[in-house]
């Protein structure tokens, strides 16, 4: 395109003003592009139409030329400049990054954070992370569907519910799709996947934690624990290789090298020994906390698939194992030293759901409308669900799952 007439519009990312030449950088999403004026060579009215204040919104008309020392291999000679929307307020931090701004500024001012190309390419990589994991499930044989956020009880059991008024009754945001996504799967669908906001009023403050997310979720119907697990791998693998490939740009934006990690298989019994023998100060039946998850990867490596957790750890729906009720046909993936993934093989038994309900202390009544679907044929099935925002902490480097959340929600955070 040498030579070429064009008209771009963008951000005022840079002005730099060396007398007689002026270089504007102008920012979109695809990028940075530079703009130069030269005295003699530019009209006066253009060269003093630059000298604007980073961040104005501005199209620019101009040529197309070579410039080897430019940062794209070419600029644009600048003839015509407009300024769309002169700025009333001042900006609140150093969009560059040449000055650090603290994170609890730059989620106040989240649309100005969006700007910095390291924000940029934490959410390039996140769309390429949801891209992946349809294409990986639809190749599958899933179907995506869409289960309500508005439920009438817990569907995780305890509780950790966000209540809101449902016209004359008392309902709840969900905390997961589970209940109806096993309902879907009961119904014939067979193979379904997700991506759901889900809600979880507990009262952390943790770099890990928020209290509205994103899953991605599937259930299969004829289906156990390892089946599930199978498509998980081969998923994980997907997304793993569709970003190395795609988002180089945003990974060394980012400064990340991201080595496609292998699984590694183990059970839960397996990982609690490991960890007591590095001086960990855990028993059979409890749960791994982050220091625990970070010693598992550096025995077992970054991608672990820890299996046959014990049965009271997990969800009320996991199905026991036949052989030794104490596990469950449970499993969670840990990948870079933090729990991404959980999954199990449902109890398809009415009885026995009933019965599990019951041991966790709620009452059979509450989940009336699940246990009948039961009694209607309902095949065995399994699923699992993986953390949007934390997988792209993990994929992007950050070390705050804020981060990774567009508009995070947390104990304190409403707004914007």
């Amino acid at each position: 395109m040498e030579g070429s007439e064009v008209r771009l519009a963008g951000w005022v990312h840079e002005v730099r003003n060396i007398g007689k030449i002026i270089f504007l950088i102008l920012r979109d999403h695809s990028g940075l592009v530079q703009v130069i004026a030269k005295e003699g060579a530019t009209p006066d009215a253009v060269m003093k139409a630059m000298n604007l204040p980073k961040e104005s919104v501005v199209s620019v008309s101009g040529t197309i030329r070579s410039n080897a020392q430019a940062r794209r291999g070419f600029e644009i000679a600048i003839s015509g400049i407009t300024d769309i929307n002169p700025l009333s307020a001042p900006i609140p931090f150093e969009v560059t990054g040449k000055v650090p701004a603290e994170l609890d500024v730059r989620l106040n001012y989240r649309y100005i954070d969006f700007r910095r190309a390291e924000t940029t390419a934490i959410f390039s990589i996140q769309a390429a992370v949801l891209r992946e994991f349809r294409d990986a499930v639809y190749k599958e044989g899933f179907q995506e569907i869409r289960p309500p956020e508005v439920v009438e009880a817990a569907t995780e059991g305890g509780a950790d519910l966000f209540q809101i008024n449902y016209f004359e009754r008392k309902a709840y945001m969900a905390q997961s799709p589970q209940l109806y996504k096993q309902l879907a799967v009961i119904g014939g669908m067979d193979r379904v996947s997700m991506v759901v906001p889900v809600f979880r009023a507990e009262k952390h403050n943790t770099v890990y934690h928020l209290n509205e997310s994103t899953q991605m979720d599937i259930e299969m119907g004829f289906a156990g624990h390892e089946d599930v697990m199978a498509v998980l791998k081969r998923v994980f693998y997907a997304i793993q290789k569709g970003i190395e490939k795609n988002n180089a740009r945003e990974l060394a934006a980012l400064g990340v090298q991201l080595n496609r990690a292998r699984i590694k298989e183990i059970t839960y019994k397996q990982a609690v020994a490991k960890l007591s023998a590095q001086g960990a100060k855990i028993e059979f039946g409890q749960d791994f906390n982050r220091e625990d998850e970070e010693r598992l990867r550096g025995i077992y490596g970054d991608a672990i698939l820890v299996k046959e957790y014990p049965t009271a750890l997990r969800a009320f729906y996991s199905m026991p194992n036949p052989g030794n009720p104490e596990v469950s046909n449970s499993f969670d993936l840990i990948y870079k030293g933090l729990e991404i993934c959980s999954g199990a093989q449902r109890i398809h038994d009415p009885g026995m759901l009933t019965e599990a309900i019951r041991r966790r202390g709620m009452n059979p009544k509450d989940f009336e409308f699940y246990i009948n679907s039961f009694r209607m044929g309902a095949p065995p099935h399994a699923g699992w669900s993986i953390g949007l925002e934390r997988l792209t902490m993990k994929l992007t480097g950050m070390g705050n799952i804020r981060e990774c959340a567009l508009f995070p929600r947390d104990r304190e955070r409403l707004v914007p």
